[in-house]
């Protein structure tokens, strides 16, 4: 097996966590609020990551220190209002709207590389954009506020895979995944304050920590960034497509979301947009 396609098999199987955090997150809000959450989730993930790869940390370069935190903040930033989002919108809603970082990524590279966008990528703005309207539109559920977050953290996200790609080929991963993890642990903690947190220790909230600690953070940072160097950003984006369709699915057993027919269309034109952005 080449190393593109076990990288690849690597980040399907990392989509798929992703795509069953969405409904894990939704039934735990319950019993835990937003930014609390994240503080929590990523304090543990911090903990766990640096136990397991603590001979790999002793010798975090300076320049590893700045790329790790610029990672992290995007990361986080894009977390915590995705996170917030979940909380007012729909778990399907959600994570077909965080696809469309996927369709984000190619301006991302225009800001940095200073790379004008193909004639594909703007035909799938388009489409993803149409995608939206339906999936948002006031027949349906509506646009809401948590849609908005969700976007833009969406945005971030994009910006997020452009550099993940650049530095993960300049630096060591280990160190560079656990600064991200520490960064969106401390930039938890700095926004508790400003939510009216609660907590409720129940089975409910332990599995919820448990899944979104170590498999959706710990697992998953570790294997995006020591496997999406090994492809390109383009068909790491393509894999990322499925992970609304995966978040869908499991929310229309689990949680009972049914998108309806304007809905199904909308997310139906946003995969379909992502698709022709990348391909």
């Amino acid at each position: 097996m080449t190393s593109r396609k076990k990288a690849e098999l690597v980040l399907l199987a990392t989509t798929l966590i992703w795509g069953g955090t969405f409904v894990v997150m939704k039934l735990g809000f319950a019993d835990i609020s937003p930014f609390l959450f994240v503080a929590i989730r990523f304090t543990l993930g911090t903990i766990i990551f640096g136990s397991f790869f603590f001979p790999h940390l002793r010798s975090i370069r300076i320049p590893t220190i700045r790329k790790g935190a610029i990672l992290g903040v995007l990361l986080a930033v894009g977390l915590i209002l995705q996170t917030y989002g979940l909380q007012i919108t729909t778990a399907s809603k959600s994570a077909f709207i965080t696809g469309m970082m996927v369709v984000f990524t190619p301006a991302a590279q225009m800001l940095i590389g200073r790379r004008l966008p193909k004639l594909g990528n703007l035909m799938g703005v388009i489409v993803v954009t149409t995608g939206l309207f339906f999936l948002t539109s006031p027949n349906g559920s509506g646009f809401n506020l948590g849609d908005a977050l969700t976007l833009i953290g969406a945005f971030l996200f994009g910006f997020y895979i452009v550099y993940l790609d650049i530095y993960s080929k300049e630096e060591e991963l280990l160190p560079l995944a656990f600064l991200q993890i520490a960064t969106t642990a401390i930039l938890g903690w700095l926004l508790v304050p400003f939510e009216v947190s609660y907590i409720h220790f129940t089975w409910n909230l332990l599995r919820l920590l448990f899944y979104t600690a170590f498999l959706a953070t710990v697992i998953t940072t570790y294997t995006q960034t020591r496997f999406q160097k090994d492809t390109t950003p383009t068909r790491a984006g393509i894999l990322f497509t499925l992970e609304p369709v995966i978040s869908a699915v499991l929310a229309y057993f689990v949680l009972g979301e049914i998108l309806g027919m304007l809905g199904m269309l909308g997310a139906l034109l946003i995969v379909i947009g992502i698709l022709i952005s990348e391909l």
